[in-house]
């Protein structure tokens, strides 16, 4: 083999690799192991895993970001493209955020009760005034340290069978699904910030005043029938609301 011959060789080679490591990577998304949303491996231990090079990982890298398969963000890596379904941004519970992002999702139950629904609950949930719900007060942690205080309301004749024991160390999305057959499918959400008051800053381990995010939510199931009201308070310094947003055509 001549000498240029060897020379051009090398890049034909190089490409043929970067493909199979594109392949590779993009069957692992479609099974699911690297989820919409999620952020990849470092690069180290995502070249090692498809058995290539740094170099040339990079490569197949890009050329899935072209494809609409990947996403870089400077500083922080490559994340899966989260599918654009009618632009909205992709519903996720506590325990489905926490363990793409490989972190350990908690939840204490720190009281429950059932209650008569006030005039303005009893009106986002389509209920009958003063009908019973479930009210249900959590503290969210992730790999032990408290995140979140999380008040879930629900309907008590939407919960027949959920018991407040049940939603220790488990996801309220995932519980009302197996136990009640609640699959929420939508959930109408505000952010604001505010101060924390003395109970939900004793709960969340900092000062009283200190600067929160509240998120409030009506969850709905398929057919649209509101099943949950939420309010989750979010420590300032572990929250972030991230969104892709659109212009119309």
């Amino acid at each position: 083999m001549s000498e240029h011959a060897t020379a051009t060789a090398a890049p034909r080679q190089l490409g043929r690799t970067a493909a199979r490591a594109k392949d590779a990577i993009r069957e692992l998304i479609e099974a699911g192991v690297f989820e919409p949303g999620q952020k990849l491996p470092g690069e180290r231990e995502l070249a090692e895993r498809v058995s290539v090079s740094r170099v040339v990982l990079r490569d197949a890298l890009a050329s899935l970001e072209r494809d609409g398969l990947l996403e870089s963000s400077p500083w922080r890596g490559w994340f899966v493209t989260a599918p654009h379904m009618a632009e909205r941004v992709a519903l996720q519970s506590f325990t489905e955020m926490a363990l793409a992002r490989g972190l350990r999702p908690g939840a204490r139950v720190h009281r429950s009760e059932v209650r008569p629904a006030s005039l303005g609950e009893a009106g986002s949930l389509a209920l009958a005034p003063a009908s019973p719900v479930l009210e249900v007060h959590r503290v969210r942690t992730l790999d032990e340290v408290p995140i979140c205080y999380d008040v879930s309301i629900i309907p008590a004749q939407r919960a027949v069978g959920l018991e407040p024991e049940m939603l220790e160390d488990a996801s309220l999305y995932g519980t009302l699904e197996s136990v009640c057959g609640l699959r929420v499918v939508r959930s109408d959400y505000t952010v604001r910030a505010e101060a924390a008051d003395e109970a939900i800053a004793a709960a969340l381990g900092i000062a009283a005043g200190a600067p929160v995010l509240v998120g409030e939510e009506t969850a709905s199931e398929l057919s649209g029938t509101p099943v949950l009201l939420g309010r989750v308070t979010y420590r300032h310094d572990a929250y972030e609301f991230q969104a892709t947003l659109y212009r119309p055509n």
